[in-house]
């Protein structure tokens, strides 16, 4: 039994490590890799439970994929599970950050770094764009489900034309409010309908 418990330690760790060091841009860019690893490879979560799971480390405090790790290595294998995967998950960024610190002004005036940090730039827009169209089509299709997500769309379009300086804090908060609004009167409808 504790050899299970090791090897499945070992698992979570080594494939927090592979989606650390190879997904450039972080946040939403890491999206269809988290998916792929969690659902399609490791049928650790089902894709239900993986949008609940991406809606929260969102709106929680910290990066979308380290909220993620430790989320699923929770799931998995308690609190040091959860240790365990936010480690995997972050380790190859802090090597990277503090090897590229040590060499900064040198590594920043070679042209070939310049050329592949926008070839990289290229890659996390096509990841991000696919992370949410992905995610749009796997979005149940209810009304209230529409409504939100072609609110957002307008309102994002409407602070980009009009250059609206508004904090991201404020953003989660609105939305998080509107959320627990729209459950509110749904719940207040269905105890209605189930009173008459």
């Amino acid at each position: 039994m504790k050899k299970d418990k090791w090897k499945t330690y070992g698992q979570l760790f080594l494939t927090m490590l592979k989606i650390g060091a190879f997904t450039f841009g972080g946040g939403y860019a890491m999206i269809a890799l988290l998916e792929n690893e969690f659902i399609a490879k490791k049928e650790w979560i089902k894709k239900e439970e993986f949008l609940n799971m991406v809606a929260i480390a969102e709106s929680t405090p910290g990066p979308i994929a380290i909220n993620s790790a430790t989320y699923i290595g929770y799931k998995i294998g308690g609190v040091f599970g959860s240790v365990i995967a936010t480690l995997g998950m972050v380790l190859p960024s802090f090597t990277i950050i503090f090897i590229i610190s040590l060499f900064f002004d040198r590594f920043l005036s070679l042209t070939y770094v310049g050329y592949a940090f926008k070839g990289i730039q290229v890659c996390v827009i096509y990841l991000i764009v696919t992370a949410g169209i992905k995610l749009l089509k796997e979005m149940e299709k209810s009304v209230w489900n529409v409504i939100i997500a072609l609110s957002v769309f307008l309102a994002m379009i409407l602070c980009s034309v009009f250059a609206v300086q508004f904090s991201s804090i404020f953003y989660i908060l609105i939305s998080g409010v509107v959320g627990l609004l729209v459950y509110g009167i749904v719940r207040l409808k269905k105890k209605g309908d189930e009173d008459s």
